[in-house]
């Protein structure tokens, strides 16, 4: 068995990481224009998770309630998800995006959102 054959899942997994890792910061590099664009910065995560840090500003909608929450945030202007890791801000951007929302950028860690 070769390297590649032997090893695929664990490197699938590293470039995962590093996807997520390269995406969110591209979109900390353009948060100043996001910002000055409008945009509304949603914090995916529990209430719980939120209470115990959050950036000011910021909107909590967790995932398990956009569904039905999603006519609190304005179609008008860029909207920025973020969470713990990504992962659930990657969901709530796919659920946005199918939603007919057109702008919509995950900045990964909420902690992101104040840089």
């Amino acid at each position: 068995m070769t390297f590649l054959q032997q090893y695929w899942p664990l490197l699938a997994v590293a470039l995962w990481f590093a996807y997520k890792f390269f995406a969110a910061r591209r979109v900390v590099a353009m948060l100043p224009e996001l910002r000055r664009a409008g945009a509304t910065f949603v914090d995916v995560r529990s209430p719980a998770e939120f209470a115990s840090g959050n950036v000011p500003g910021t909107v909590n909608i967790p995932v398990g309630e956009l569904g039905r929450r999603m006519g609190e945030i304005p179609r008008t202007a860029p909207v920025v998800v973020a969470c713990a890791s990504g992962s659930r801000s990657g969901m709530a951007r796919l659920m946005l995006r199918k939603a007919g929302y057109s702008k919509v950028y995950n900045a990964g860690n909420w902690a992101n959102l104040g840089r």
